[in-house]
């Protein structure tokens, strides 16, 4: 299965022979929401980092522009056994790894580079592992460790994975943004020389671009790779100017200090429609967002606080003042109704009367006083964390729930939930595959609970295990209908919003498209 990027090696030498005047001459720069928390893909799970690191990273697979298609991305091809316990994956050939000032690769990506990959995945005994002991977040939450039983080498260009269970999502995991390929011999040579914690701060991929600098919390630049597989980049420098304030990003954007911006709240949609040189790329994305509730917290371990909060949320009133122009929909489910298995019989609900009654019933008829975490970053799903913070704020009150509203930098404020240190803490998830699996798993599963941290329910993940096993998707539908029962007895989650999201970039931007999650990328994006 050849890639249609492919270019003959003359072609290419041609190609990067031209002058200067050949390449786009100006950045394009993207003002961006937030600061990484790294450059290595595998060791975080938030959106703003795999931005971050899609213009430097590939998988084995990729998902197709604009849609959910698997399409090639560094293997050329792949097969399934019979069983489908066995995926073999035909890698391609003339791949280069990026050079820098840092690294100088002395072959071409080959069967050792993906081994290392997944391995780092799935052997916590790894060498390298060993060396630089973080848990790495991605493949983690998806639980490949205990999904993969063996990976390895055929020959230079061929791998083989065997499974110790079917798993119906499998191939969706190496298009994922977790699963960019690293160099196995720049982890080495990191090895050697004790710095395995570099492969966090100066990366080595494959993709479209490599890294140039990064200035904490303001810029990161990137130099189009001159060595790519794939086309040759029109834009030679990819610039991501960190803005956290919403209308910073606008008035950059409108000076044409940025050409695409983080996507804007709705808000901010009539000045920047009415600008001449701006234009709104949108797409209703398969996102959520919700409160979370730490349920090592011994209020939150009954079943009817977390309803009683839940309950208690006027959402009608929350929307109209986040949501004005009705570019959003109330989550009830852990994913929204354009996912495959949503299911339509269960609802959301208003009655603080009852939520009081049940705080009572649950031993706390006075109350307590609780922590609520506002999101410090902006979302499509979340425009703005404090003002929802201060409306969820007075709907507690009413029933005697006194919530002290805080919050953090992001970077620190992920690095704080993680540890636990919340009550309740806003946070959200967007599908990149669109399958109901990529909402549940490492958000839902046991395997993501952290010692009782976050949800855990035995039935809950019985069927998810099951839906994993069969390809059949009205089988699937069955145990994913059941689960969102026990999600919404169980309310792990005060479910949110579903929204769609609007990226604002100048009309001379060409070559953007927008995924149906929202998501994009730099590749084949350029100034006319």
């Amino acid at each position: 299965m050849p890639s249609h990027r492919s270019l003959p090696t003359l072609l290419l030498a041609a190609a990067f022979a031209a002058p200067l005047s050949a390449w786009a001459a100006k950045p394009l720069v993207f003002c961006a929401e937030a600061a990484p928390e790294g450059f290595d893909p595998a060791l975080w799970d938030s959106a703003t980092t795999y931005n971050v690191t899609k213009p430097i990273f590939q998988g084995l697979l990729d998902f197709q522009r604009g849609g959910v298609a698997l399409r090639p991305g560094l293997a050329e091809s792949w097969s399934v056994s019979a069983d489908g316990l066995e995926y073999t994956f035909k890698l391609r050939r003339g791949v280069h790894f990026h050079r820098t000032d840092y690294f100088t690769p002395s072959r071409d990506f080959n069967a050792d580079d993906a081994l290392f990959t997944i391995n780092r995945w799935i052997q916590p005994e790894l060498p390298f592992n060993q060396a630089y002991k973080m848990p790495l977040l991605g493949p983690d939450g998806y639980g490949l460790s205990k999904m993969i039983a063996s990976a390895r080498k055929v020959d230079d260009r061929t791998i083989q994975i065997r499974l110790k269970e079917r798993n119906a999502t499998f191939l969706t995991f190496f298009a994922m943004g977790f699963a960019g390929m690293q160099s196995a011999e720049y982890a080495e040579q990191l090895l050697k020389s004790g710095k395995p914690q570099q492969i966090n701060q100066q990366p080595i991929g494959t993709g479209p671009y490599r890294f140039k600098s990064y200035t904490k919390d303001a810029v990161i630049r990137y130099e189009a790779n001159p060595q790519y597989w794939g086309k040759p980049q029109k834009t030679r420098s990819l610039v991501f100017a960190i803005a956290a304030d919403p209308q910073v990003r606008i008035q950059k954007l409108k000076a044409g200090e940025c050409q695409i911006a983080a996507a804007v709240r709705e808000s901010d949609l009539d000045v920047l429609q009415a600008d001449p040189g701006v234009k709104i790329a949108s797409v209703g994305a398969s996102n959520i967002s919700y409160l979370a509730y730490n349920l090592k917290r011994p209020q939150f371990a009954k079943r009817e606080v977390r309803m009683a909060l839940d309950i208690a949320i006027n959402r009608d009133a929350l929307f109209k003042a986040m949501f004005p122009k009705g570019g959003a929909t109330q989550a009830v489910n852990p994913f929204p109704p354009s996912t495959w298995s949503w299911n339509p019989k269960t609802r959301n609900e208003y009655n603080p009367a009852k939520a009081k009654a049940l705080l009572a019933q649950a031993g706390y008829p006075d109350g307590f006083a609780v922590t609520l975490w506002a999101l410090p970053v902006q979302r499509p799903t979340n425009p703005n964390g404090k003002l929802m913070a201060q409306m969820i704020q007075q709907d507690w009150a009413r029933i005697g729930v006194k919530a002290t509203i805080q919050s953090y930098e992001w970077g620190e404020y992920l690095k704080r939930a993680a540890a636990g240190e919340h009550d309740v803490y806003m946070s959200g998830l967007t599908s990149t595959s669109g399958d109901p699996d990529d909402f549940l798993w490492n958000s839902l599963s046991c395997s993501v609970s952290k010692g009782g941290q976050r949800f855990c329910d035995a039935e809950f993940d019985r069927l998810l295990e099951q839906a994993r096993q069969t390809t059949d998707q009205k089988q699937r539908t069955r145990y994913y209908l059941k689960a969102q029962e026990i999600f919404k007895y169980q309310r792990p989650w005060i479910t949110i919003a579903h929204s769609r999201i609007d990226i604002p970039l100048r009309k001379n931007v060409q070559g953007f498209v927008m995924n149906p999650n929202g998501s994009f990328d730099f590749e084949d994006v350029w100034l006319k």
